[in-house]
């Protein structure tokens, strides 16, 4: 699934070990998804939302 995560997470100069730490998942975690090597679950989906004070539709993009 196509995400904003990289560019929300650049923007506030955050690495990827600070997001994950922020939402209580892996670093590895955080690259799968950026990577679109991984789908989140709707509980870390809502928690990045939420954490970018965005809708998930804002973080999270259709990619049909």
């Amino acid at each position: 699934m196509k995400n904003r995560i990289r560019d929300l997470r650049a923007e506030r100069s955050w690495t990827q070990a600070d997001l994950a730490q922020r939402i209580g998942v892996s670093r590895q975690t955080i690259n799968a998804i950026e990577t679109e090597k991984f789908d989140p679950s709707l509980p870390v989906a809502f928690r990045l939302a939420k954490l970018f004070n965005l809708k998930i539709e804002e973080v999270f993009l259709d990619d049909q």
